[in-house]
Formats: structure tokens, sequence, C-alpha cells
């Protein structure tokens, strides 16, 4: 596929969310690419998804990951059942524009606490009172969600004493807690390839901060409540057997149902005073992702970058 053709991809926000894959090889297949089992072969149309986790037992070809990579659908190498991430490729974008914003963003003061704000606001059906301070929000954001526990164990009668499990022994959890760390896992999979799709860093986080995954953290913690906890409390209800599996598959379907996809890139730009069209235009390497960018200059100002512009410089010189 033809850099220049990269536009023509179904945007982020119109993909599918993700798909899930262990102990298979996969291939290219024309413009596409396959996963071979011992159960046979299924085709995958790799330009509508979003998301590619790749699980234990997987073999992958480079003319494949190529694929995936022109139809800018990210790649991440994940943990058994999901539940661990390892690594990931690149997304769709090539432009920095996005993520040097969200730098100025976190390094500011202010700008960082007025993102953080709008995070919790987006939590609640009233905007918060000005007058509260940060860690009063974050006392009712924290009863937000044991009452949203309390409700959803209520309404499924799925027993649910708190949110606790041993990272060191994660299949020893009760069902209910490891049915809620797969489906968190998938929404932060589906976040994490949002944001790397419209250009940000999953680094620089704002609520959460120190980790590489910061910002996924912040992103997925606005959709949880709504999306991921109550697709876990159904697929227990339903019974605990295979139940990675079907809680995966209930996190997929909720994530199609809901559409959060072109929530979570509209709300990404809206927390950095930028609105969606911004998006669909500020690729400046579209056509060519391997030309290097512009050169810094005090005051805001640039200068073309490039081997052609270094020679002439050196020839003035």
């Amino acid at each position: 596929m033809a850099y220049g053709n990269l536009h023509k991809l179904p945007k982020i926000s119109d993909r599918l969310s993700y798909l899930y894959v262990e102990h298979a090889r996969i291939d290219k297949e024309d413009q596409a690419i396959a996963i071979n089992s011992d159960f046979g072969g299924t085709p995958v149309p790799c330009a509508g998804l979003a998301l590619l986790m790749l699980g234990p037992g997987v073999s992958i070809t480079h003319a494949a990951i190529t694929t995936l990579a022109d139809c800018g659908c990210l790649v991440a190498w994940v943990g058994e059942y999901g539940v661990r991430f390892y690594a990931s490729g690149t997304g769709i974008t090539r432009s920095a524009n996005n993520i040097m914003k969200q730098a100025r963003y976190w390094t500011d003061d202010r700008k960082h606490l007025q993102v953080v704000r709008m995070m919790y606001e987006m939590r609640f059906p009233d905007r918060l009172s000005p007058e509260l301070s940060l860690q009063q929000i974050r006392g009712k954001e924290g009863v937000r969600v044991r009452d949203t526990y309390a409700r959803l164990s209520t309404q499924y009668g799925v027993t649910m004493e708190k949110r606790d499990y041993d990272r060191k022994a994660w299949k020893n959890a009760d069902p209910i807690n490891k049915a809620l760390s797969v489906a968190n896992s998938c929404l932060y999979g589906l976040c994490h390839a949002a944001i790397v799709a419209a250009g940000y860093s999953p680094a620089l986080g704002f609520v959460h901060i120190g980790k590489q995954l910061s910002f996924v953290y912040d992103i997925a913690d606005l959709y949880k409540m709504e999306t991921s906890v109550p697709a876990a409390f159904r697929t227990v209800a339903s019974g605990v057997n295979d139940l990675e599996k079907r809680c995966r598959m209930a996190c997929r379907d909720e994530f199609h149902q809901s559409n959060i996809l072109k929530s979570i890139v509209a709300d990404i730009h809206k927390l950095f005073d930028q609105d969606l069209s911004e998006f669909e235009d500020s690729d400046d390497y579209v056509n060519d992702p391997s030309a290097p960018g512009d050169l810094w200059n005090p005051n805001g100002e640039v200068s073309e970058g490039g081997l052609m512009y270094a020679n002439a410089q050196q020839k003035e010189l």
C-alpha cells in the first residue's frame, strides 16, 4: 500500500475495536493478514482494525507487520489473557504536533491542573464546583467507583467484597476480580491504540504519572464504569467457565455498541482545547513519513529541515 493512500484509510474513530490472538501464526495475505492455526486460516481486513493484541504462542511475519503498519493498525504484544503489556508498534500518524501540545500542557502547572480537573468532570453528570480541591474531587471519585461496584453487584447478583488481586498470583483471584482485570486490559489496549493513532504520548499522563502507560490509564478511567466494568459483571453473572475469553468477547461487543473509539479520540482532543476536525488534516507527513521535520529556532520560528537544506547551508558557510 502506498503511503500516499494513507489518508483514505478508515479514521481511527470509525474502526473496529480490537482483535486478540494467541497460539497462531499470522501471515500477510494480499493487502490484509491471515491468522493460521490448527483449526484453519482466517483472513482479517486490518485496514478497519484499530488494535491487534498478540498473546502467547503467536508468530508473525515481517510482511504481516509491514501490512499492519501501512494500514495504521497498532500491534501490541501482551501476556496471557491480555493482562500484561510488553511492547507495541507505531500508530497511523507521523506528525508530532499533538504530542508537542500534550507536552506543553504537561509541563505547565496551570494547564496540567486544568486537564486533571476536566478528566474528573467528564466522569460526573454535573459540573464540579471550582471551590473543590483536588483531594476532595478524588474523594468524590472514590465514592462514585464504590457505588458503581455495589450497584452492579446487586444488579447482576455477583458478590464482590473489594477490588483486590495479587499481580504475582493473578490466577488465584476470585472470578469478578479476574474478569475486571481482563476487561480493563482490553480497555487499556483500545485506549492505547487511540492515543497513538491520534499522535499523543501514552507516557505523559496527568492524573497518573511515572509510567510509560500513564496517559492510557488516565483515558481508560473516563470509560471504565460505563464499559469494561459492567461487561465484567455480566460475564461472571452468566458463569465462570472459559471466563477470560467470554469477558474479552463481552468487551468487544460493548466497545462496538457504545462506539467508544469515536468518543476516545474526541475527548482526548477536548482535553487540549482542540476539536476533532483539527486531527483529520493534522498529519504533515502523510505522503512521506520518512521525511525529516523542520528545524527549531527561538521565538517559535522554524526552518526547513532535511539533507538538501543542510547542504545548502554548508555551501553558504
